[in-house]
Protein backbone atom coordinates (compact mmCIF):
# COMPACT_ATOMS: atom_id res chain seq x y z
CA UNK A 1 0.00 0.00 0.00
CA UNK A 2 2.53 2.54 0.30
CA UNK A 3 4.08 1.98 -2.83
CA UNK A 4 0.77 2.70 -4.20
CA UNK A 5 0.65 5.83 -2.00
CA UNK A 6 3.76 7.01 -3.32
CA UNK A 7 2.83 6.18 -6.80
CA UNK A 8 0.07 8.46 -6.57
CA UNK A 9 2.16 10.95 -4.98
CA UNK A 10 4.67 10.55 -7.69
CA UNK A 11 1.61 10.48 -10.57
CA UNK A 12 0.40 13.42 -8.77
CA UNK A 13 3.73 15.60 -8.88
CA UNK A 14 4.40 14.75 -12.44
CA UNK A 15 0.93 15.59 -13.41
CA UNK A 16 1.43 19.04 -11.60
CA UNK A 17 5.21 19.45 -13.15
CA UNK A 18 3.33 18.69 -16.30
CA UNK A 19 0.93 21.10 -15.93
CA UNK A 20 3.08 23.83 -14.27
CA UNK A 21 4.99 23.28 -18.11
CA UNK A 22 2.11 23.32 -20.08
CA UNK A 23 0.86 26.60 -18.48
CA UNK A 24 5.24 27.96 -19.25
CA UNK A 25 4.61 26.78 -22.72
CA UNK A 26 1.31 28.78 -22.86
CA UNK A 27 2.92 31.83 -21.77
CA UNK A 28 5.53 31.49 -23.96
CA UNK A 29 3.92 30.61 -26.85
CA UNK A 30 1.61 33.81 -26.27
CA UNK A 31 4.92 36.28 -25.53
CA UNK A 32 6.21 34.62 -28.55
CA UNK A 33 3.52 35.43 -30.39
CA UNK A 34 3.53 39.54 -29.22
CA UNK A 35 7.18 39.57 -29.83
CA UNK A 36 6.55 38.21 -33.59
CA UNK A 37 4.19 41.38 -33.59
CA UNK A 38 5.89 43.63 -32.11
CA UNK A 39 9.12 42.77 -34.51
CA UNK A 40 6.43 43.42 -37.63
CA UNK A 41 5.63 46.50 -36.08
CA UNK A 42 8.85 47.52 -35.97
CA UNK A 43 9.84 46.09 -39.11
CA UNK A 44 6.79 48.07 -40.87
CA UNK A 45 8.30 50.99 -38.89
CA UNK A 46 11.50 50.70 -39.95
CA UNK A 47 10.90 50.17 -43.92
CA UNK A 48 8.91 53.40 -43.42
CA UNK A 49 11.96 55.36 -41.89
CA UNK A 50 14.17 54.07 -44.43
CA UNK A 51 11.93 55.61 -47.32
CA UNK A 52 11.53 58.71 -45.47
CA UNK A 53 15.56 58.62 -44.67
CA UNK A 54 16.18 58.10 -48.76
CA UNK A 55 13.30 61.21 -49.31
CA UNK A 56 15.52 63.50 -46.86
CA UNK A 57 18.76 62.31 -48.14
CA UNK A 58 17.85 63.17 -51.64
CA UNK A 59 16.65 66.65 -50.48
CA UNK A 60 19.59 67.05 -48.82
CA UNK A 61 21.76 66.73 -52.28
CA UNK A 62 19.35 68.89 -54.05
CA UNK A 63 19.83 71.54 -51.53
CA UNK A 64 23.89 70.89 -51.69
CA UNK A 65 24.01 70.93 -54.89
CA UNK A 66 22.13 74.59 -55.05
CA UNK A 67 24.17 75.64 -52.81
CA UNK A 68 27.04 74.97 -54.62
CA UNK A 69 25.71 76.39 -57.55
CA UNK A 70 25.33 80.18 -55.56
CA UNK A 71 28.70 79.99 -54.25
CA UNK A 72 30.24 79.22 -57.32
CA UNK A 73 28.20 82.00 -58.56
CA UNK A 74 29.22 84.21 -55.35
CA UNK A 75 33.10 83.49 -56.11
CA UNK A 76 34.00 86.26 -58.84
CA UNK A 77 32.23 88.60 -56.47
CA UNK A 78 34.50 87.58 -53.56
CA UNK A 79 37.71 87.50 -55.68
CA UNK A 80 36.77 91.26 -57.06
CA UNK A 81 35.66 92.55 -53.26
CA UNK A 82 39.64 90.89 -52.53
CA UNK A 83 40.93 92.45 -55.67
CA UNK A 84 39.53 95.42 -54.01
CA UNK A 85 41.08 95.09 -51.08
CA UNK A 86 44.35 94.77 -52.52
CA UNK A 87 44.28 97.86 -54.68
CA UNK A 88 42.92 99.60 -52.08
CA UNK A 89 46.21 98.34 -49.91
CA UNK A 90 48.52 99.07 -52.75
CA UNK A 91 46.74 102.79 -52.61
CA UNK A 92 47.59 103.11 -49.01
CA UNK A 93 51.10 101.86 -49.64
CA UNK A 94 51.92 104.06 -52.55
CA UNK A 95 50.16 107.12 -50.26
CA UNK A 96 52.64 106.78 -47.89
CA UNK A 97 55.48 106.31 -49.98
CA UNK A 98 54.51 110.02 -51.76
CA UNK A 99 53.58 111.86 -48.20
CA UNK A 100 57.25 110.20 -46.83
CA UNK A 101 58.86 111.88 -50.38
CA UNK A 102 57.31 115.10 -50.32
CA UNK A 103 57.93 115.13 -46.45
CA UNK A 104 61.71 114.83 -47.27
CA UNK A 105 61.68 117.09 -49.79
CA UNK A 106 59.95 119.65 -48.16
CA UNK A 107 62.64 119.15 -45.59
CA UNK A 108 65.43 120.26 -48.44
CA UNK A 109 63.45 123.10 -49.81
CA UNK A 110 63.47 124.47 -46.53
CA UNK A 111 67.45 123.70 -45.71
CA UNK A 112 67.71 125.22 -49.30
CA UNK A 113 65.75 128.20 -48.24
CA UNK A 114 67.23 128.38 -45.07
CA UNK A 115 70.45 128.76 -46.42
CA UNK A 116 69.23 130.89 -49.66
CA UNK A 117 67.97 133.13 -47.07
CA UNK A 118 71.32 133.59 -45.46
CA UNK A 119 73.04 133.85 -48.89
CA UNK A 120 70.51 136.20 -49.28
CA UNK A 121 71.46 138.25 -46.78
CA UNK A 122 75.20 137.45 -47.62
CA UNK A 123 74.72 139.16 -50.33
CA UNK A 124 72.43 142.11 -48.90
CA UNK A 125 75.05 142.67 -47.06
CA UNK A 126 78.30 142.27 -49.37
CA UNK A 127 76.33 144.87 -51.91
CA UNK A 128 75.54 147.65 -49.03
CA UNK A 129 79.50 147.52 -48.17
CA UNK A 130 79.82 147.25 -51.55
CA UNK A 131 77.27 150.61 -51.77
CA UNK A 132 79.19 152.54 -49.30
CA UNK A 133 82.59 151.87 -50.31
CA UNK A 134 81.81 153.66 -53.96
CA UNK A 135 79.84 156.28 -52.25
CA UNK A 136 82.87 157.09 -49.98
CA UNK A 137 85.11 156.61 -52.56
CA UNK A 138 83.59 159.21 -54.66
Amino acid sequence: MITHIAGIIAAIAFLLLVIFIGIFLIRITKTMGEVNRSLGTITDDVDALSHQTEKIMANANELLKDVNGKVATIDPAFQAMGDLGQSVSDLNAATRDLTEKIGKSNEKRHKFSSASKVGKAAFDVYRNRRSKNNSEES
